[in-house]
C-alpha cells in the first residue's frame, strides 16, 4: 500500500538535457510531487540519483506535458515521454494538440484572441506569423479543392499575414472550435454572440480563423506550419527595415500575459510586423545577454529567466522604432517604472528587474541587427526573425 500511495502522489517523466560541455544529450527521469511542489531527478545512464527530492517553486503541474521544456536548477529539460503509466493516465488522457489559424482579416486582433485562449485553460505551445503563397494556401485547403468557394478562400488566405498556433490542453480541439463558433458569423451572432466569429467575423470566408476537426487533421495541419523533420514551414513575415525587436519573456508567457502585452503594443500605435515563439537554451541565452555580463548584477538570473520556458519574439515596425519602442517598454526595474512611467509595458506587466515582462533592443543601431538574423544561432527550435 505504501508504494501505491507514493506513486499516486508522484508524476514521472523521461527527459533530455543537452550537456554543452560534452556535446551530449543526457537522459534523466524527472519526478514531480504535487503535494509540496518538490522534484527529484534520476540519471538514466548511470542509474543513480542525480537530485534528491527538493522543493522547487518554479515548476507547476500545468507545465508538465510532452514536448514542453522546464528549467530545474539551470538545466533546461525537454519532456520527451511519460515515466510511468500512472502519469500517462493522469496527465495525458485528455490532452490534445490542435492547430489554431488566425486569418488575415483579424491578425490585428491576435491579442484579444490570445486572451480568450488563455482564459479557456489552453496553452499556446507554438506560434508564428507568416504570409502564405497562393500555392501554400491551396495545399493547406486541398480537401476543399473543387468546391465553389475554394478559389476565393485561397485568394483571401494568401492576401495578408496569418498567425498559426499549436494549442494544447484538455479537449483542445473542441474548446478552440467552441471559442470560434459556427463558420457563418451571422449565425454565430445569433447562436453564440460571445464567440470569436460573432465578434470579429464578416462572412463564411472572412470568419476569423480555422480549427482542426480531428486528431489526424490536427497532426497534419500542425506539421504544415511547424514541421518536425526537414525545413521550417512557411517563413515568418519579418521586414528587416525600420524595426526593433521585442521578446515577451517566459514568465509573462506562463502567466498568460502575452495577449494583454500585444494589445498594449497595438493600442500604443506600434505595428507588429512579425511574431514567433521559440525556446532558448542556457548557453545561447548566456551569449545573447553577454553584453550585460559584469555590467548588471542580475545577469545570471536574466539568463536563467530567458531559458526557463517559451518566449515570444516580435518585430516592431515603424519610424525610429528602436528609440520609441524602448521608451514604451520603460525602465528595466518595474518598481521604478510604476513610479515614473506607469503606462509602460514593464510598469504594467513586470514583477522585478529580471521578470520585467519584455526585453527590447537597447541601442538604436542594433534594431535591424537583432531582428535580422543575429539571433538565429541562439534559437533552440526553429530559426526566427530575431
Amino acid at each position: 500500500m505504501q508504494t501505491k500511495s507514493r506513486l499516486e502522489d508522484r508524476f514521472a517523466f523521461l527527459t533530455e538535457w543537452y550537456d554543452p560541455t560534452s556535446a551530449l544529450l543526457r537522459r534523466y527521469q524527472l519526478f514531480y510531487y504535487p503535494r509540496d511542489g518538490s522534484v527529484e531527478m534520476f540519471d538514466v545512464k548511470n542509474q543513480r540519483i542525480f537530485l534528491r527530492r527538493t522543493r522547487y517553486d518554479d515548476i507547476h503541474q500545468e507545465d508538465l506535458f510532452i514536448g514542453n521544456r522546464v528549467n530545474v536548477f539551470s538545466r533546461q529539460l525537454h519532456l520527451i515521454d511519460y515515466g510511468d503509466q500512472y502519469t500517462a493516465n493522469k496527465l495525458g488522457s485528455k490532452k490534445e494538440r490542435t492547430l489554431a489559424l488566425i486569418k488575415p482579416d483579424v491578425v490585428t486582433k491576435i491579442g484579444d484572441i490570445l486572451e480568450l485562449i488563455y482564459s479557456s485553460n489552453l496553452i499556446v505551445t507554438k506560434a508564428k506569423m507568416t504570409k502564405l503563397t497562393w500555392s501554400q494556401a491551396a495545399d493547406f485547403y486541398a480537401e476543399h479543392q473543387g468546391k465553389p468557394f475554394f478559389n476565393n478562400l485561397v485568394q483571401f488566405m494568401s492576401s495578408g499575414p496569418v498567425v498559426a498556433m499549436e494549442l494544447m490542453g484538455d479537449e483542445a480541439m473542441s474548446i478552440w472550435r467552441g471559442l470560434l463558433g459556427t463558420s457563418d458569423p451571422a449565425v454565430a451572432r445569433r447562436e453564440a454572440p460571445q464567440s470569436v466569429r460573432a465578434q470579429f467575423g464578416t462572412d463564411g470566408i472572412k470568419n476569423v480563423g480555422h480549427g482542426s476537426d480531428s486528431p489526424a487533421a490536427a497532426a497534419r495541419e500542425t506539421e504544415f506550419f511547424f514541421p518536425s523533420t526537414i525545413g521550417h514551414g512557411p517563413s515568418n513575415t519579418a521586414v528587416f527595415t525600420d524595426c526593433t525587436c521585442c521578446i515577451i519573456k517566459p514568465h509573462a508567457i506562463s502567466e498568460g500575459l502575452a495577449g494583454k502585452i500585444l494589445n498594449s503594443i497595438s493600442a500604443a500605435g506600434f505595428e507588429i510586423s512579425a511574431l514567433q515563439m521559440f525556446n532558448m537554451d542556457r548557453v545561447n541565452a548566456e551569449e545573447f545577454y553577454e553584453v550585460y555580463n559584469g555590467i548588471v548584477t542580475e545577469y545570471p538570473n536574466m539568463v536563467t529567466e530567458l531559458c526557463s520556458g517559451p518566449c515570444m519574439a516580435l518585430e516592431i515596425h515603424g519610424t525610429d522604432a528602436p528609440k520609441t519602442f524602448r521608451e514604451f517598454c520603460g525602465p528595466a526595474d518595474p518598481e521604478i517604472a510604476r513610479h515614473l512611467r506607469p503606462t509602460t509595458l514593464r510598469a504594467l506587466y513586470g514583477k522585478d528587474k529580471v521578470k520585467n515582462a519584455v526585453h527590447c533592443t537597447d541601442l538604436p543601431e542594433d534594431g535591424v541587427l537583432e531582428v535580422g538574423g543575429t539571433w538565429t544561432p541562439y534559437i533552440a527550435t526553429t530559426p526566427i526573425m530575431c
